[in-house]
């Protein structure tokens, strides 16, 4: 009878042995697989991005002191859900995404100022009052900076309506959300921030008001353009930089489509000839002409169709697209880094981890849990076993 009980002891504390050891290693490998797919594999993709070089020119020939280059991110179309359309496992999975992304890329770049080219949120257009203050609290959570870095934002038309959907309200409650302003200068540098949605040229309140603001623009940077010449018609007071500026918003300038776009985070070729809509899906001629001729820029960054591209506009002005910075809006996403001058800029691509390759991390990491289960109720065994003989009996025929 000692002997039945002793036995049973033992086989009871080998049962419990096994089943603690496949819980360790079935624990071991969720952890190890949720530490590297939501955290470490940021690090390891965005450490791969490096600034690009630009050419610096002596500002002071007698110091010999070279032109300062101003470290600048740019990320478009966040579009971070709200309560209507947004389900709670898709802005957990894409909003954690797109924070991992952001506080990566701070920490191992180093940025000295950010721009967001519209489309912050994706039911601005409608929102109420209370889920807007909901949705802008999680946007300052998610995308959190040192006070030593800027941020600033330009209006997309997800985030205020399209222009028949626009109103003043919208218009300054994104503004108040984000202190916004038109003009930005910054170690020489110029940036002009557009609201291309009141861009429609129909002389409505508010897009009267923006074109008279970037007339007000123009003749600033004419100025600046202009010093030491003494132009009467420049008001005394701190010139802006003698620069020519990059002009950021959300709609892309006029181009019929973009048949002439490549590359890895272009528009799908199946899409690439899709004529564009004026005031919908770009910028009407109009307008793009208008924007050119005011502020002459010498670079022209915009977001709005998801997919990147770069197109040389009239006079040599180039703009490029930035894709999204949003999973659920491409499998690869991506950002703009810009080492930039008062007279030269270089750009260059970081991309962020793939959403398929993280997919397939996790079904990799499922198959091997239900081995370790198999193998450990003895499941695996037999059917092995029963393969390889028949293996043999046919290598023996």
């Amino acid at each position: 009878m000692a002997m039945i009980r002793w036995g049973l002891g033992r086989l009871t504390f080998h049962l419990l042995k096994r089943r603690s050891s496949l819980l360790l290693k079935l624990t071991a490998i969720i952890l190890a697989v949720l530490f590297f797919c939501e955290f470490l594999v940021y690090y390891l993709v965005i450490f791969r991005c490096n600034w690009p070089e630009v050419k610096t020119r002596a500002r002071d020939q007698a110091r010999q002191t070279l032109d300062p280059v101003l470290r600048a991110m740019f990320l478009a179309d966040t579009h971070l859900l709200g309560e209507v359309t947004g389900h709670w496992f898709d802005k957990l999975r894409r909003e954690w995404q797109m924070e991992r992304a952001f506080q990566t890329a701070l920490w191992l770049l180093q940025p000295e100022v950010v721009f967001i080219l519209g489309d912050i949120f994706d039911e601005g257009k409608w929102s109420m009052p209370q889920a807007w203050a909901d949705d802008v609290e999680r946007f300052q959570k998610m995308f959190r900076h040192p006070s030593h870095v800027q941020l600033k934002v330009v209006a997309g038309n997800h985030d205020i309506g399209f222009h028949y959907r626009m109103t003043r309200y919208k218009v300054k409650r994104f503004e108040r959300a984000f202190n916004c302003e038109m003009l930005f200068s910054w170690k020489g540098v110029n940036f002009v921030m557009v609201n291309s949605v009141a861009l429609e040229g129909d002389g409505c309140t508010i897009c009267s008001k923006a074109e008279e603001e970037l007339m007000d623009i123009s003749h600033k940077l004419n100025c600046s353009r202009q010093q030491g010449q003494g132009a009467s018609h420049c008001a005394a007071g701190q010139p802006l930089p003698a620069s020519a500026p990059i002009l950021l918003q959300h709609y892309p300038l006029y181009r019929r489509s973009d048949a002439n776009c490549s590359g890895d985070d272009a528009a799908p070729p199946e899409e690439r000839d899709i004529p564009f809509k004026e005031k919908y899906d770009v910028l009407s001629q109009e307008a793009s002409q208008k924007l050119l001729w005011w502020l002459r820029p010498r670079l022209v960054l915009s977001g709005h169709t998801h997919s990147a591209c770069e197109v040389l506009h009239q006079g040599g002005v180039p703009e490029i697209s930035v894709p999204s910075f949003n999973w659920r809006n491409r499998n690869n996403p991506s950002f703009i880094m810009g080492s930039i001058t008062s007279s030269d800029y270089a750009l260059s691509k970081c991309y962020l981890p793939y959403e398929d390759t993280v997919l397939s991390m996790y079904c990799g990491a499922a198959g091997l849990l239900v081995v370790l289960l198999l193998a450990h109720f003895e499941l695996l065994a037999p059917r092995f076993l029963f393969g390889r003989h028949l293996i043999r009996m046919h290598t023996v025929r």
